[in-house]
């Protein structure tokens, strides 16, 4: 499972207005930015000329298409270990700010709603060893707690299992985000990346557009529907 809250983002003034330099064609803007009774900024609305230049710019190439990497986008991701690694593929530009393994894995009692169990549900024996490994890790965890000897804790740290749920708040540009939704469509892993897929379709202003712009329509027609 993937639990995906929190998504913001930010620069499209800039990005849209530097879209616009290299042919000084600020005039021709007609993008609104909507702002609340105190001043803040709270919604992004691309006028048709400003969304056609940048689907262009897009389809033209990672060299004329620079905008999306200023603007950024952020998130709070919830999913397993093992998604988290492969999730860490992507590098570019991106920053993870974690809860910590480390300090507080001792600190809350286990329980199954703690990882995502979805293979090991279809398959009792399975989920027979989980709960027999969640059994020994509570008990290395209430010795650790008794007795703050590190053995303990090393022995929780290295039993723990990779479908442990782990919380991050994820900051990475438009370019990633959009590399990502391409390159993880239809893997094997749905379970954790079709929700995040169309969270980041449905909550990221003009992802739907932007990809179209890039990828194609034609092989996600499936999540523009929603």
């Amino acid at each position: 499972m993937v639990k995906v809250e929190n998504i913001e983002t930010s620069g499209w003034q800039a990005a849209i207005r530097g879209m616009r330099n290299p042919k000084n064609s600020w005039d021709k803007s007609d993008s609104n930015w909507g702002f609340d009774e105190n001043g803040v900024f709270h919604e992004i609305i691309l006028g048709p000329n400003d969304l056609d230049l940048a689907c262009r710019l897009i389809k033209a190439g990672p060299e004329h298409r620079k905008f999306l990497r200023m603007i950024h986008i952020q998130m709070d991701i919830t999913s397993p270990m093992f998604w988290w690694s492969e999730f860490d593929t992507y590098k570019v530009a991106t920053t993870r700010d974690s809860c910590s393994k480390m300090h507080k894995i001792h600190t809350k009692f286990f329980q199954l709603s703690d990882f995502a169990c979805e293979g090991c549900d279809e398959v009792p024996y399975a989920m027979d060893v989980l709960e027999d490994v969640l059994d020994i890790c509570e008990r290395l965890r209430n010795d650790y707690n008794k007795t703050n000897d590190r053995k303990y804790w090393r022995a929780l740290i290295e039993l723990l299992p990779e479908s442990y749920l782990m919380k991050a708040t994820w900051d990475g540009s438009l370019e990633t985000v959009l590399s990502i939704l391409h390159q993880r469509d239809h893997h094997k892993l749905k379970e954790e990346w079709e929700p995040f897929r169309q969270e980041c379709f449905d909550n990221i202003p003009y992802c739907k557009e932007f990809y179209e712009a890039l990828y194609g329509k034609e092989e996600n027609n499936a999540y523009f529907e929603i």
